[in-house]
């Protein structure tokens, strides 16, 4: 109480002099350690009891919950930039590194600011790919137009309406605000070739209507006539290649974010091609189709690959049942290469940063935490890949992140891949390390920075594949989860398998005493709050020294409370004659273990295993994991298993998928039957679906890719 009300800025109103208004102050703020010494608690006969007296007062550090190291040489100060949500990525660190700029000049002698994650490279490689990548489609469409086409105004139709279309979509983009991204730029990247059919069909039609012409007739009326006769079928067909991306829009949570942008820009490229197809292009034909006109079969491609067909076509329409059976064995056979894929839910984004995720067993001391990552972190900076190493152990000074100590994230930074050892993968790279890191106590887990932020913000889990313990008791469900953790080692494919650690807390407990509490007249309440003072420590105020504040703490010293009997012998407590008891007299004071932390989800009490795999795919581990838990670990009743992670995350989407596809299938023939207005042809159509399914899985097969959302989609 002393020290709070010795520590106090107070306001008299105003007193006038001589015309003028003189603001009145007290100034009572303590100014730093001497203004605290000073402090009277009491005084005896006229001589004062100072605070100096019967305490130390000294300068100490807040209680360590967390450190960060860099590249194995030794502590740092690390911070982290938080973005607002919905703000732009790469404007905000251009912005950061803008104001880090300006501060630098004014940083003491020795003290540098060092990025150790920056994901702008990230952002600035993907999006100059897919440009480059979107240009050079776009320049070979043009060629391919020219070549066929075989008369350079016709292909130039074509040519500008790609730009024009593109164009609309970024139109649209910009007015919804929509950002430049891998996603929206692939939207346009896979309507290109779409957008240029249409105008390549009304081209050719233009062209065979203008070798029909008879001497006198209209130029204009046959290119009229052409885009009349197809014009309609065409924006027909670009709706109906529309509609089939609602699956995509009916996509939610992380997978919606992930590609409802490529699905909107495809979408407002159809819609603009559409557009354009039955205005502009017609326009344009009007402008440019001019001149001599090539026939088709003069022309030596096309006049080549009629040639080559024209014996298949004929062939197939004499053995009408045999080519019937043939496509179906073939799409009878496409089952083998479906059954070998495997499934996952995304494919694996090479950030080019890696993320190492050891965890070791609860209530490591943070003195042993910076030794044990300062090791790891020199072990990975020897690897000549790798460029820089940043680790980070327990909490940073927020509620946002609330880690305990035994869990580390280390962020490595690699050279580019030319600078690596010939021959060399990600894969290979990460085994290596995995293999040099391997220490005793320590669960390795390995993935890379923007996959974990969204795993652990979206289901809690750091690892590809986690598995969630539900019960009731804790040491029934800690016993579990560690019978699980044993048996999915032995399943193929993994890496590590950790078991949260449930019971492996420690605690120092100090249970009261009632019946000698009673003897001396003093209350839990009075036991409770000497152990939370003298102990714990009391803020009682803060000190303000200009722009800074400092807060008071009131505690015992540390030889006071340094072990269990200390606490007992030297803690006292004041009884109700004034009489001081030590703490051991009044409660035993003692170690015991118990819950280094209490999860729940869905009311319930939970446990996760952590599980990392490598040369799996997620779909097919699952799958085996799941029926060696089921064989090997009998839950008690009112106990059970929940696998989450990206296999949680590829179940919802599939069992989205199923739902919305086959309706998507029923909306495209209804819109084909409207068209065509025959059940027979809009079936034809329709029977085409399935064999256009075939070379795409005996190619997925081939190149090694799992089935995934992005590969539905």
């Amino acid at each position: 109480d002393v020290i709070r009300k010795s520590n106090i800025d107070v306001g008299g109103r105003v007193v006038e002099l001589a015309e003028t208004e003189f603001v009145v102050r007290g100034r009572g703020y303590l100014r730093g350690i001497a203004d605290i010494e000073q402090l009277v608690l009491k005084s005896e006969r006229g001589t004062p009891v100072r605070l100096s007296d019967v305490a130390r007062v000294e300068l100490g550090p807040d209680e360590r919950r967390g450190l960060t190291e860099l590249n194995g040489e030794g502590e740092v100060v690390s911070g982290i930039v938080l973005q607002r949500f919905g703000q732009n990525a790469l404007d905000v660190i251009e912005r950061v590194k803008a104001k880090i700029a300006e501060i630098t000049p004014g940083l003491p002698e020795g003290v540098s600011i060092k990025a150790v994650y920056d994901r702008s490279d990230l952002i600035l490689r993907a999006v100059e790919t897919l440009k480059h990548t979107l240009i050079e489609e776009s320049l070979i469409v043009a060629a391919v137009c020219v070549v066929f086409l075989l008369h350079l105004r016709s292909a130039l139709v074509a040519i500008i309406m790609l730009p024009v279309g593109v164009l609309i979509a970024a139109i649209v983009m910009q007015a919804l605000g929509m950002t430049s991204n891998i996603m929206s730029l692939g939207g346009v990247a896979i309507a290109v070739g779409a957008m240029v059919d249409a105008a390549i069909v009304m081209i050719e039609n233009a062209h065979k209507h203008l070798e029909r012409m008879k001497p006198g007739d209209s130029r204009a009326e046959a290119l009229i006539a052409a885009a009349i006769e197809v014009g309609p079928s065409l924006f027909f067909g670009l709706l109906i290649i529309t509609v089939s991306f609602l699956p995509v829009f009916t996509l939610e949570a992380q997978e919606g974010r992930l590609f409802k942008p490529l699905a909107f820009t495809k979408t407002f490229s159809m819609a603009g091609a559409a557009l354009l197809s039955v205005t502009l292009v017609p326009v344009l034909m009007m402008l440019f189709i001019r001149g001599k006109i090539i026939p088709e079969h003069k022309n030596p491609i096309n006049r080549a690959l009629i040639w080559s067909y024209r014996p298949i076509i004929t062939g197939v329409m004499k053995a009408k049942i045999v080519t019937i059976a043939v496509a179906v064995a073939t799409l009878a056979a496409s089952w083998y290469p479906l059954s070998k894929l495997g499934s996952e839910f995304m494919p694996t984004l090479n950030e080019g940063t890696l993320l190492y995720m050891p965890t070791t067993l609860p209530g490591l001391s943070i003195t042993k935490a910076a030794e044990l990552i300062q090791t790891q972190d020199k072990i990975i900076k020897s690897f000549p890949e790798v460029d820089s190493v940043w680790g980070k152990a327990g909490r940073a000074a927020t509620a946002t992140d609330p880690a305990p100590t035994e869990m580390f994230e280390t962020v490595i930074n690699l050279k580019p891949e030319s600078q690596w050892r010939p021959g060399l993968t990600t894969d290979t790279l990460i085994a290596e390390m995995d293999k040099a890191l391997q220490m005793p106590g320590v669960s390795n887990a390995w993935t890379m920075p923007l996959r974990a932020r969204i795993d652990m913000l979206s289901t809690g889990i750091r690892t590809p594949i986690g598995i969630k313990v539900f019960g009731k008791d804790l040491d029934e469900m800690e016993r579990l989860a560690r019978q699980i953790e044993a048996v999915v080692r032995n399943v193929p494919g993994t890496t590590s398998a950790y078991a949260e650690r449930i019971g492996g807390g420690f605690y120092l407990n100090i249970e009261p005493d009632r019946a000698q509490l009673a003897r001396y007249g003093i209350t839990i309440g009075d036991l409770q709050e000497v152990i939370l003072t003298a102990l714990g420590g009391e803020t009682v105020t803060t000190t303000v020294e200009g722009r800074e504040r400092f807060s008071v703490n009131v505690r015992y010293p540390r030889e006071f409370r340094s072990d269990p009997q200390a606490i007992a012998d030297r803690v006292l407590v004041s009884g109700m004659d004034g009489v001081s008891v030590p703490l051991g007299q009044l409660a035993k004071v003692r170690l015991s273990k118990g819950p280094a932390g209490i999860r729940t989800e869905n009311a319930l009490l939970s446990a996760y295993i952590y599980v990392d795999i490598r040369d799996r795919d997620i779909g097919g581990y699952v799958a085996d994991a799941r029926k060696v838990v089921a064989d090997s670990v009998r839950m008690p009743p009112g106990y059970f298993v929940a696998w989450s992670g990206q296999f949680e995350y590829m179940e919802r989407a599939i069992e989205k998928l199923k739902l919305v596809v086959p309706l998507t299938i029923l909306i495209i023939f209804l819109l084909l039957y409207l068209n065509f207005k025959r059940v027979t042809e809009t079936l034809i159509v329709m029977l085409s679906l399935p064999f256009a399914l075939v070379g795409g899985l005996w190619l997925q097969w081939w190149l090694g890719y799992n089935m995934s959302v992005a590969v539905a989609v």
